[in-house]
């Protein structure tokens, strides 16, 4: 999966689903972990930095969730719920990982693990929403200055596109991402 590829689910499930999901229904999980797979995933690659170890965790982080789901609260939304999941279950993962082995090995050192934050994956997670509302051209041109550390010379060379197409994709671009991620700077603003 490149840097590019966008990560997120459509904001919310049906009740119905959710409530099917709370109750134990196998089928409600498989709707769950379809529309929030790619955001744990997501999030669990953040903490460990490794995708087989991701995908691992994205795994364990929905039998938790699904173990749990009986006392989830469903007056709130499903989402931020298993976020929390996902991230505890990555810094285990994390923790697991880098435990000492026993034998004739050559010594370990322990490993400090940096908590990344729900507050700060929920706003990746709205950030990645927002990039899908942009066309491909201009979600091509962001991920590649963005992702990819290229300026708008080295983009139109790559993309053997004008400069001038380049640099009114990537300012359209960043006009609407403003104006999608509003909310979170009024929200950051308001907490201040």
């Amino acid at each position: 999966m490149s840097s590019t590829t966008l990560l997120a689910p459509a904001p919310t499930l049906p009740p119905a689903v959710v409530d099917a999901f709370c109750a134990g229904d196998v089928p409600a999980l498989g709707a769950v972990y379809d529309h929030y797979a790619r955001a744990v995933w997501s999030i669990a690659l953040g903490v460990l930095r490794d995708r087989e170890l991701a995908e691992d965790a994205t795994h364990e982080a929905f039998m938790r969730a699904w173990r749990a789901a009986g006392r989830f609260d469903r007056s709130r939304d499903l989402g931020p719920w298993l976020m929390t999941i996902a991230r505890r279950t990555a810094l285990d993962v994390l923790r697991r990982e880098s435990r000492p082995t026993r034998g004739g090995h050559a010594p370990e050192t322990d490993v400090g693990v940096a908590d990344p934050g729900i507050e700060r994956a929920w706003e990746t997670w709205q950030v990645r929403l927002a990039l899908q509302e942009l066309s491909t051209a201009e979600r091509q041109i962001v991920g590649l200055a963005h992702f990819g550390g290229l300026s708008q010379v080295q983009i139109a060379e790559r993309l053997d596109l004008p400069l001038g197409t380049v640099k009114s994709r990537s300012h359209r671009a960043h006009r609407r991402l403003a104006a999608l991620l509003g909310h979170l700077v009024d929200a950051e603003a308001g907490a201040a």
